[in-house]
């Protein structure tokens, strides 16, 4: 079968893989594998789409992207140019977004589970703090009494791709219960916390429409509460991220216009009824505007015949994208280098790590695959790199930035001397 792409910056020509008008073949030449390649454009493009979307609905927009989906450099300065807002979820990536050049007060820091010295970093760089529990809240409020605050709510209505990934429900250890929000908005407010949003996340990779209406009915219920029993008004409003996009090829996408349509016809509808004002409407993707826009390149090391399977050996791993053993995921694989070749074999797609449970991809139909042949691995800009790891001693890979032709080195390759860093031997052992 002739790969065909889904998207206009990836291109087949002449049966090579391209990505934003660079050659994969060229990259790794230069490059090596395995290797990372982002695309600048799409980036925009998929933020643009979810801006545009929205604004149809409601003037007063927030996006705050989901840093913990890919926290390169250069994809933060990218969506700070766009202006983004920050969705954090460590003091990390509170600090890597500053060093990008997000303004603190554009930062929202979502956290659980938070130590005290991590609330007095918070504070001290000034950016928006939204609370998990009572508990980070009494400490917080010791600590510091901040201007604005958020309480991040657990609706009870949780949803997502996997397990692992559904972020509310009776379940899940984070926000706040219905039952303890108004005690938490009062504590705030006693206080001298002056102004407030509230929040909440249901999960991800989310490709229905039905779950966020049915989240978002029971906020706004809730923010209800809370705004008649004391007389809170807010500012902003952030109904989680969560939007999911297709790994599979032909797989059918979440509809944008209808999200945007039924989720802010509903927004603005219960604002009046509730009484609640006009506060920003706020959303929190991360996957949805980096995923597609990042392909993984892995070269052919091996080609493996027994009498049960056949095995293409690669030299990329899970240390490199875990998604497929941790979630069981789906990710489409090319081979990059022979587009235009027929279907001709099944094969499982191995990585050199020493885990029977490192396999990419299981009974996939692959074209005749050789020794040195390349690998794309699709769909691997959110939560890709920023998920890798030195398992088995293994340096991690470097990362490419491409726009309109051309290529730039966003992240080096580690070396075996890096594996060192912030190591040392006691006295007793230096012999």
């Amino acid at each position: 079968m002739v790969f065909i792409s889904p998207h206009k910056f990836l291109e087949n020509r002449d049966g090579t893989l391209y990505i934003d008008g660079v050659s994969v073949v060229e990259l790794t030449d230069k490059f090596d594998t395995p290797l990372y390649v982002l695309s600048e454009n799409r980036i925009r493009e998929n933020f643009r789409n979810l801006r545009d979307a929205l604004l149809k609905h409601y003037d007063k927009i927030r996006i705050y992207y989901s840093a913990k989906a890919n926290t390169s450099l250069a994809v933060l300065r990218i969506l700070r140019d766009e202006g983004a807002y920050l969705d954090a979820v460590s003091p990390g990536e509170v600090f890597l977004a500053l060093k990008a050049g997000f303004q603190p007060e554009k930062i929202l820091f979502t956290g659980t589970s938070v130590r005290n010295d991590e609330l007095d970093f918070l504070v001290r760089t000034n950016v928006v703090i939204n609370i998990d529990s009572i508990s980070q809240l009494k400490r917080l409020i010791k600590i510091h009494v901040p201007e604005i605050l958020s309480v991040r709510v657990n609706p009870e209505i949780g949803a997502g791709h996997h397990e692992h990934v559904i972020t509310a429900g009776r379940n899940s250890k984070f926000g706040i219960c219905e039952a303890d929000v108004a005690k938490a908005y009062e504590i705030a407010k006693e206080a001298g916390v002056k102004r407030f949003g509230i929040h909440m996340h249901i999960g991800s990779g989310i490709l229905s429409v039905e779950p966020f209406i049915l989240a978002a009915e029971k906020l706004l219920e809730i923010a209800h509460h809370v705004r008649r029993s004391l007389g809170i008004k807010f500012e902003f409003m952030d109904f989680g991220g969560g939007l999911g996009v297709p790994y599979r090829l032909g797989e059918k996408p979440l509809n944008l216009e209808e999200y945007s349509e039924r989720m802010l016809g509903l927004f603005r509808s219960k604002i009046r009824e509730y009484d609640l004002g006009e506060p920003f409407f706020c959303v929190e993707p991360g996957r949805y505007i980096v995923c597609d826009a990042g392909i993984l390149l892995t070269r052919v090391n091996t080609i493996k015949i027994t009498p049960f399977k056949k095995f293409i050996g690669v030299d990329a791993g899970f240390n490199l994208l875990v998604r497929p053993v941790m979630y069981g995921a789906y990710h489409h694989i090319i081979v990059a280098n022979r587009l235009n070749q027929p279907e001709e074999e099944v094969y499982d797609v191995a990585g050199p790590l020493c885990e029977s449970g490192d396999i990419l991809a299981r009974d996939r139909p692959f074209p005749g695959v050789y020794e040195g042949d390349l690998l794309a691995i699709l769909n691997a800009g959110a939560y890709g790199f920023v998920m890798s790891s030195q398992y088995n001693s293994r340096p991690r890979c470097a990362e490419i930035l491409v726009k309109d032709g051309r290529y730039s080195l966003i992240r080096e390759r580690e070396s075996l001397e890096d594996l060192l860093r912030g190591q040392r031997l006691p006295e007793w052992l230096e012999h």
